[in-house]
């Protein structure tokens, strides 16, 4: 059976408007050792997640293609509560190729096209759960504040938004805004790319990935700090990033 530390099954939410499907995966799932919840649409799964069971939630299935509000709106709502702790995995129309790299950018942690084998989804969900359980101590998700102000810089965890000194809005991607948080959340500390991918993306970086590097790179002319000496975010070669700043934590997420 597969179980978390504690020594429970690992518990799903499987999001889904095919009532259909989502029989077959409770049945498949629990037949595997999990623990399974379902929803229909997006208004069922936020009942799920702050009902009594839902701190016991380890991993959503989200389909894109809800009805009413659309599974990628309710991923972009659950990464601006907590953007690392609860792994996404989402379910796509094959064809819907933008729908894909736009839910991956909104914080999803892998996704599947469909149709899909349910053997493979399987896979999907316990390699999700292992790469984020084997980040090292005090590199998972926690409970974060709500502002994080480093040098003339503010970054509201609620609205998304970052600030300059002179109060000034500053625009940011998905994917800066997740490496943002993740650098301000532990500042002054190695982390390897790999690190950062897990952290940002929920994946295993693949031979010539350079996408972290990039990132980066796009990051810090979003804070005006580029080479050839950049202060806040600086390279340790054959290491990975460090964020060289004083982080001050205000306020709370509620």
């Amino acid at each position: 059976m597969t179980a978390t530390p504690s020594d429970r099954p690992d518990h799903l939410l499987f999001v889904d408007d095919d009532r259909q499907l989502l029989g077959l995966l409770r049945d498949y799932f629990e037949q595997a050792g999990y623990r399974v919840s379902t929803a229909a649409h997006a208004r069922e799964a936020r009942q799920c997640l702050a009902g009594p069971a839902g701190s016991s939630i380890d991993l959503v299935v989200l389909d894109v293609m809800l009805p009413g509000e659309d599974g990628l709106a309710l991923c972009r709502e659950l990464r601006s509560r907590d953007a690392v702790q609860l792994p996404i995995v989402m379910l796509t129309a094959r064809s819907d190729e933008a729908d894909r790299v736009l839910g991956l950018e909104m914080g999803a942690d892998d996704y599947l096209a469909k149709p899909f084998a349910t053997r493979e989804l399987l896979a999907r969900v316990r390699s999700v759960l292992r790469r984020t359980r084997a980040l090292p101590p005090g590199l998972r998700g926690t409970v974060s504040p709500r502002r994080y102000v480093f040098d003339g810089w503010q970054l509201d965890t609620v609205a998304r938004q970052l600030t300059d000194a002179a109060g000034t809005l500053v625009s940011l991607t998905g994917g800066e805004y997740r490496l943002l948080r993740v650098l301000v959340e532990h500042p002054n500390r190695v982390l390897s790319r790999d690190q950062l991918l897990n952290l940002t993306q929920g994946r295993d970086a693949e031979p010539f990935d350079r996408s972290i590097d990039l990132l980066v790179s796009r990051l810090r002319q979003r804070l005006r700090d580029t080479p050839p000496e950049p202060r806040l975010i600086k390279t340790l070669r054959s290491e990975g990033y460090v964020f060289c700043a004083d982080v001050q934590a205000l306020g709370g997420e509620g």
